[in-house]
C-alpha cells in the first residue's frame, strides 16, 4: 500500500458548540475509504465535555488519593467521577472508564485548554466516531472511516503513544488467525490492532504540544476483516488480575 497521510491544518481553536465535522470538511476533499483520526480533546471541547476546577468539590477518597499523588484534589475528583473503577491509586491513578478503556487519570487532561479548565474523554467514544462519520457522509457524500484518538502510556516502556478509543466504519482488529505465513504455517494467535497502529501515527503527526493539528487523514489504507474485541475481559487481563492480587495481600 502507498498510504498518504494528510494533517488537517488551519482549524481554529475549538469551542463548545462548534461544528467540528463541518470545519474539517471545509479543509479536506474526502475520498471514499479515507480514514479520519480526530484527537479526543478537540471532540470533547466541541461537545462541552469540560469542567472548571472551581466547580468541583473533592470528596474524602479524592483527598486521600491526592495526598499520595501530590495532585490537586479537585482534579483527582474529576478522575474519580469519570471512572467506573479505580485500579491503582499510587504512584498514579489508573482507572477503567465506562467505555472499557483503561488509562492513567481516566484520560482527564488540563493541557491544550484554558487555565482552570479540564477536558475529559467522550463518555461513548464509539458513538462519537459514528456521529462524525454520519456527519461527514451528509456533508461530503463520501464513505469516510473515523477514529477518535487519545494518548496513553504503555506497560514496560517509556513514553506515550496514540491509541484508538472509538472507531466507526472498520473493525479494530485485523484477525489473521487461520491465514498462512510465507512458509505455509497456519497462524493461530495473530490479531493486529490496526486502529491503534493508525492512531499512533496520527498522534505523531498531531504532536503533543503547540502544533495545532488535531485531525489527520489517511488515504489508501485498504480494508481488513476482523472484530472489535480490542479490550481483554477482566479474567484475560493478567495486569488487572495482578493488581487485584496486590490489593488482597495488602
Amino acid at each position: 500500500m502507498d498510504i498518504q497521510v494528510l494533517g488537517v491544518r488551519g482549524l481554529p481553536l475549538i469551542h463548545e458548540g462548534d461544528d467540528l465535522s463541518g470545519l474539517i470538511a471545509e479543509r479536506v476533499t474526502f475520498e471514499d475509504g479515507d480514514i479520519l483520526c480526530i484527537a479526543s480533546s478537540v471532540y470533547s471541547k466541541a461537545k462541552g465535555y469540560t469542567r472548571r476546577l472551581t466547580d468541583i468539590v473533592p470528596g474524602e477518597q479524592a483527598e486521600r488519593i491526592a495526598s499520595g499523588t501530590q495532585e490537586d484534589p479537585r482534579f483527582v475528583q474529576a478522575v474519580i467521577d469519570s471512572s467506573s473503577e479505580i485500579l491503582l491509586e499510587y504512584p498514579f491513578i489508573l482507572s477503567e472508564l465506562p467505555s472499557g478503556h483503561i488509562g492513567v487519570r481516566a484520560g482527564v487532561d488540563h493541557s491544550n485548554i484554558e487555565d482552570g479548565m479540564i477536558i475529559y474523554l467522550p463518555p461513548d467514544p464509539m458513538a462519537a466516531a459514528e456521529e462524525v462519520r454520519d456527519a461527514l457522509r451528509d456533508i461530503s457524500g463520501r464513505d469516510v472511516r473515523v477514529i477518535i484518538t487519545d494518548t496513553c502510556g504503555r506497560a514496560f516502556r517509556r513514553g506515550q503513544t496514540g491509541i484508538a478509543i472509538g472507531w466507526s466504519g472498520m473493525t479494530a482488529i485485523n484477525d489473521y488467525r487461520g491465514d498462512t505465513d510465507l512458509f505455509g504455517h497456519v497462524l493461530e494467535i495473530t490479531e493486529e490492532a490496526v486502529v491503534d497502529e493508525i492512531a499512533a501515527f496520527a498522534n505523531f503527526v498531531m504532536g503533543e504540544s503547540h502544533q495545532g493539528v488535531p485531525a489527520v487523514v489517511f488515504r489508501n489504507c485498504g480494508r481488513w476483516k476482523g472484530h472489535d474485541a480490542v479490550y481483554f475481559t477482566p479474567k484475560e487481563d493478567i495486569i488487572r488480575c495482578a493488581l487485584k492480587s496486590m490489593e488482597k495481600t495488602e
